[in-house]
């Protein structure tokens, strides 16, 4: 338990029918006191005035008065539901204030609630991830890991984890001569086992963190080719202008959509050629850095025109490319396009939609997020990170199992995958990483 009081306005900025101040802390019952005149019922929604210190009312609405530990924080917790006006919420928080209350810094509700043991650091982060999800399938994602979904996978795999420890560990007891083969034998099958578990979280985490996260695809091609056609053609509406003058979009033009959930991040650009028109050659330049940052390519080209090889040679080494073959209703036949490396192609009109929705289900499963079960969850970058540290553990552990290091080797190796799975809960941790991931929280979560 902390030693004071926090407060802050718990609703989105701006009007509403219902805004809401929420206090936590050791002297949220005294401040629920002197703001509603009287004792208020321990979960029990009281409507009432809400007073100044002279006891002329500020506001009219509902009070609600959480006991901890059982509360969201774990503490004393007070809401205080009144009209949405910013000015009367501003007033009503300054009232808090005036009784002791502190401003709370943002997410610091919810860092409290993983201090006190009410939330474990997945939890906590997937408040947030609700709260800004863009897509009902980030939205649903998030709600299971609010609920453990992903925290019960991690944990299952330091609980087989410690189960491995305290088999190796014991031998170290023994003189090698002594440690019985089929023991031996016992725990590097448990070791493969945890890897494999390992490895199937990391998946599942990565397409949990590709739908909190989208997809950022950037159409590139010649001029003329059909690149701001094709935006309108995904976006469904007029999203960019289109002319038959070469060289139309100067700048990036920027576009959020959701394709089966996913949120996907669609950016045209300028037709990339040598110019020597100043505005253009900004409108190349920014286009080439699109496509360093890009997790999509998709280079369009016009099928009546054919494709060029030379003009993919520019595109960087390890880019995602799908080559566009636009304007198929102009041509009879397809010829191979030469490229010297592997792409994949997709043939569309932009005039008549044929081939757009072939693209739409190309783009997902390039994403990597096709069949999505029910355990399915949100993550974020630094859970991967977590367990590909901890999985580079595990099969470093492997491998000094398998050429007889010893096992103090592999017990210090599967300690460290231990403390990597243990940064994702928050089982392992340090203020400079809670601070680092509350800070990004709205302000009253």
């Amino acid at each position: 338990m902390t030693a004071d009081t926090i407060a802050a306005i718990a609703t989105a900025p701006g009007v509403g029918g219902v805004g809401v101040v929420r206090v936590s802390g050791p002297d949220s019952r005294a401040i629920a006191h002197a703001v509603t005149g009287r004792a208020l019922r321990p979960r029990v929604a009281r409507f009432c005035s809400f007073l100044a210190d002279t006891g002329q009312p500020i506001d009219e609405g509902i009070a609600l008065f959480f006991p901890g530990p059982r509360s969201f924080t774990g503490e004393d917790v007070l809401e205080i539901q009144g009209h949405g006006g910013p000015v009367v919420l501003d007033i009503l928080l300054s009232r808090c204030l005036e009784l002791g209350a502190r401003p709370a810094r943002p997410g610091e509700f919810s860092e409290r609630a993983f201090l006190n043991g009410k939330l474990d650091l997945t939890q906590a982060e997937a408040i947030a991830d609700l709260v800004e999800s863009t897509t009902s399938l980030s939205a649903r994602l998030a709600i299971r890991s609010l609920q453990g979904a992903f925290s019960r996978r991690v944990h299952a795999l330091v609980d087989d984890l410690v189960r491995l420890r305290t088999g190796v560990e014991a031998t170290l007891d023994f003189p090698e001569e002594d440690v019985d083969d089929t023991l031996s034998r016992d725990l590097l099958e448990q070791l493969i086992a945890l890897i494999a578990a390992t490895d199937q979280v990391l998946f599942e985490a990565h397409q949990g963190e590709r739908i909190r996260d989208g997809l950022s695809v950037v159409i590139a091609g010649r001029p003329n080719s059909g690149k701001s056609s094709l935006l309108n053609a995904l976006v469904q509406q007029d999203a960019a202008i289109v002319t038959p003058i070469a060289g139309t979009t100067r700048d990036l033009l920027r576009y959020d959509m959701e394709i089966g959930g996913l949120p996907v991040t669609v950016i045209d650009t300028a037709g990339i050629r040598d110019t020597q028109e100043l505005v253009e050659q900004e409108g190349v330049r920014r286009a080439r850095e699109q496509l360093a940052k890009a997790d999509q390519i998709l280079w369009v080209y016009d099928a009546s025109l054919g494709l060029d090889g030379e003009e993919l040679g520019g595109l960087p080494q390890d880019a995602r490319v799908t080559l566009i073959r636009n304007k198929i209703d102009l041509v009879i036949s397809v010829h191979a396009p030469p490229n010297t490396r592997e792409f994949h192609e997709i043939g569309i009109s932009t005039l008549t939609g044929a081939g757009i929705d072939s693209l739409r289900q190309h783009l997902r499963a390039m994403a990597g997020v096709q069949g999505l079960g029910e355990g399915s969850f949100v993550a974020r970058r630094r859970h991967l990170d977590a367990l590909r540290r901890g999985l580079a553990a595990l099969h470093s552990s492997k491998v000094s199992f398998e050429t007889r290091l010893g096992p103090e080797v592999v017990a210090l190796e599967l300690r460290e995958a231990q403390q990597a799975f243990g940064e994702i809960t928050g089982e392992v941790t340090s203020d400079d990483l809670l601070g680092k991931i509350f800070s990004t929280f709205c302000i009253g979560k």
